[in-house]
C-alpha cells in the first residue's frame, strides 16, 4: 500500500472516530471520607460495559463513546468506611446516574450520597420520573406485604383481591407517570426509557407505535431504539388477526411437534416456566378450563423457557400442576426460539388462536381467559341415545 494512500486511510479512521458522540464524567470529592477507586458499569447493546477509574487528588474523569443515553451504575469504593447520611460506615456506595453524550459533572461532598449532577438533561428527567413513580412503589411494597400475610393464611380470596388491585395499579402508574411522559415530552433523551416502561405489560404496536414514531431520528435509530424499532415489528405480527406464526419443538418425548398440527381446534398457546411464581400461580386457572372446555374443540399448547440442565424440573411443574396437555421446549430460557420470534418478554404470556390458527386474543389470565372462551367456543355437541 502506497504511503499517500495508508495516510488517507489513517485520517478517515480518525475522522470517523471523531464524529462518535461520547461522555465524559468530571467527578470530584469534598469533605468525604477517601474514595479510591470509581467504576462505571452499563449495558450498552450486548456488551457489558464495566471500567474502572483511579480517584487522584479528590478528583476523577471518564471518558468513552456512547451513541445514546443509557442507565449506569456508578459504584464509589474504599479500603475505609465512606460515611454516609445516617452515620452508617461502608466501603462500597453504588448510586443510578442517566448518562447521555456530553460533558457531565458530578460533585460529592459531605457524603457519598450528597452527589449533585449537572450536564445530563437525561438523569434529570430521570429523577423526576422517579420520584412521581414512588408513591405506587409504595403502594406495591404494601401489596407484596399484604399479599405474603395472605398466602400465609391460606386466604386465596385475599389473594386474588390484592393481584387484581396490583395489576389496576399497575397500569395506574403506566398511564399517569411513564404514559404522560412520553405524550408531553417526546423529544426528551428519556422518552425511549419511559416507553419501555409503559410496555412492560405488553406492547400494542396500534397505540404505542405511533408514539415511538414521534422520537426524534436520533432516538429511533440508537442502538436502542433499533432494539424497540424490532420488537415493535415483531408485536406486529402477533398482533390480534394476525396469522400465528408456524414453528417445531420438541415436546416432553423429545418429538419434534409444529404449532400448524393443530389447526382445525381453539388453541391456547402458552408461554411459562417452572421457575416462574406466577406462571405457577396461574396454571391451576388453566387447568380448570382446560378441564371444561377440552370437549368443545379446545386445546393448550404449553411452550417453557425453563433453563438449560432443568429438564427434570420442567417436568416435575407439568406433573406437579396436573398439567395434562402438549408441551414442548428447547430448554433454552429466554433464548428459547419460539419465545424470540413471538418476542416474548414476560412470562406468563398467551395467545388464543381460532382453528384456522389465526390470533384472536392474547394475554388472557384468570376470569377473562374463561370468559373469551364461552365467547367463542362452538357449544358442546350433543350424544346420541
Amino acid at each position: 500500500m502506497k504511503p499517500a494512500t495508508l495516510f488517507l486511510m489513517l485520517l478517515l479512521t480518525l475522522a470517523v472516530r471523531a464524529q462518535q458522540p461520547e461522555v465524559t464524567i468530571e467527578g470530584s470529592f469534598a469533605r468525604t471520607p477517601p474514595v479510591k477507586w470509581v467504576i462505571v458499569m452499563f449495558q450498552q447493546g450486548d456488551v457489558a460495559v464495566k471500567d474502572t477509574i483511579r480517584v487522584q487528588n479528590g478528583a476523577w474523569k471518564y471518558k468513552r463513546p456512547l451513541p445514546g443515553p443509557v442507565l449506569a451504575n456508578i459504584v464509589y469504593r474504599s479500603d475505609s468506611a465512606l460515611r454516609q447520611f445516617n452515620g452508617m460506615g461502608i466501603k462500597q456506595y453504588n448510586f443510578p446516574l442517566y448518562l447521555q453524550p456530553g460533558r457531565i459533572e458530578i460533585e460529592t461532598r459531605d457524603s457519598v450520597q450528597g452527589n449533585a449532577v449537572k450536564g445530563s438533561r437525561a438523569h434529570t428527567d430521570y429523577l423526576a420520573l422517579q420520584a412521581a413513580a414512588q408513591r405506587y412503589e409504595n403502594e406495591f411494597q404494601q401489596g407484596r406485604l399484604d399479599y405474603m400475610k395472605a398466602r400465609r393464611a391460606n386466604d386465596t380470596a385475599t389473594q386474588r383481591a390484592i393481584e387484581t388491585r396490583m395489576q389496576a395499579l399497575e397500569k395506574e402508574q403506566q398511564e399517569r407517570v411513564y404514559g404522560a411522559f412520553v405524550k408531553e415530552q417526546p423529544g426528551s433523551p428519556l422518552a425511549l426509557y419511559a416507553l419501555q416502561k409503559v410496555t412492560e405489560g405488553g406492547l400494542d404496536p396500534a397505540v404505542h407505535g405511533p408514539l415511538f414514531e414521534r422520537f426524534p431520528k436520533a432516538t429511533r435509530e440508537s442502538p436502542e431504539g433499533k432494539a424497540f424499532a424490532a420488537t415493535l415489528a415483531t408485536a406486529r405480527k402477533t398482533a390480534v388477526g394476525q396469522p400465528a406464526m408456524n414453528f417445531t419443538m420438541n415436546d416432553t418425548l423429545d418429538r419434534p411437534v409444529a404449532l400448524a398440527s393443530f389447526k382445525g381446534r381453539y388453541v391456547l398457546l402458552d408461554f411459562w416456566a417452572s421457575w416462574c411464581g406466577p406462571c405457577r400461580q396461574e396454571n391451576p386457572n388453566v387447568v380448570r378450563v382446560y378441564q371444561k372446555y377440552k370437549e368443545r374443540n379446545f386445546t393448550v399448547l404449553g411452550v417453557s423457557l425453563d433453563r438449560p440442565g432443568a429438564r427434570d424440573k420442567w417436568l416435575g411443574a407439568i406433573r406437579a400442576d396436573g398439567l395434562t396437555w402438549t408441551h414442548v421446549s428447547d430448554l433454552k430460557f429466554w433464548d428459547n426460539a419460539a419465545a424470540k420470534q413471538y418476542g416474548i418478554q414476560f412470562i406468563p404470556q398467551n395467545f388464543l388462536l381460532d382453528p384456522n390458527g389465526v390470533i384472536i386474543a392474547k394475554n388472557l389470565n384468570g376470569e377473562d381467559l374463561e370468559k373469551k372462551l364461552a365467547e367463542v367456543l362452538p357449544p358442546v355437541p350433543q350424544r346420541g341415545n
